[in-house]
């Protein structure tokens, strides 16, 4: 729908705003959030579209908080694309979002070639609460770059079972002042 006619429609319903009917008034506020949630829908993928990096980063944010399923398709879309940035970006916002059907992309994203990506990842992963993820994480306790193994400290502490306690422990001899700050906050959420 283009600009002129979703203007067309909003004039049309604002005036039920005032309507002496409660169930009239509901509707017709309903009706105006969801015009200018597709409004607002629009102009984040057209920043998308034609934007700079980032801008186009600032319009994934944006669709993350839109949160519907019509962004789902696009976020998938971006975890895919080539530029470290926009990857992580959609991974971060997929995280966030943590809808069951973004997971399988979450878990490829833990291969990706990019670090961030991979760290982004593992955290996105641990918002799903599901202890049977767990052994998708736990390869990277053995990462030992004070990146990846600090991510999945954290993300274990979140998730895991009491059974992980002895590999946090390990990780808090690590070189990495960052993963042993995390396996000790891990120790501390573990079960």
């Amino acid at each position: 729908m283009d600009h002129a006619e979703r203007i067309k429609r909003r004039d049309a319903i604002i005036p039920l705003l005032k309507d002496p009917d409660a169930d009239v008034r509901l509707a017709a506020s309903i009706a105006l959030e969801a015009l200018e949630a597709a409004e607002s829908l629009e102009e984040v993928f057209d920043r998308l579209k034609r934007g700079d990096r980032a801008t186009k980063v600032t319009a994934i944010y944006a669709l993350g908080r839109i949160g519907d399923d019509k962004v789902l398709p696009i976020l998938y879309y971006c975890a895919g694309r080539p530029e470290e940035d926009i990857r992580c970006a959609a991974v971060k916002v997929l995280g966030e979002i943590a809808r069951p059907d973004a997971l399988p992309t979450l878990l490829e994203k833990l291969q990706d070639p990019a670090v961030s990506v991979r760290a982004l990842a593992i955290e996105a992963v641990s918002r799903y609460r599901n202890p049977s993820l767990a052994a998708k994480i736990v390869p990277f306790l053995d990462e030992n770059d004070g990146i990846l193994d600090a991510e999945a400290a954290l993300a274990l502490g979140r998730m895991g079972g009491a059974s992980l306690s002895d590999a946090m422990i390990k990780l808090l001899s690590s070189p990495f002042d960052k993963t042993r700050a995390a396996a000790a906050t891990a120790l501390a959420q573990l079960p």
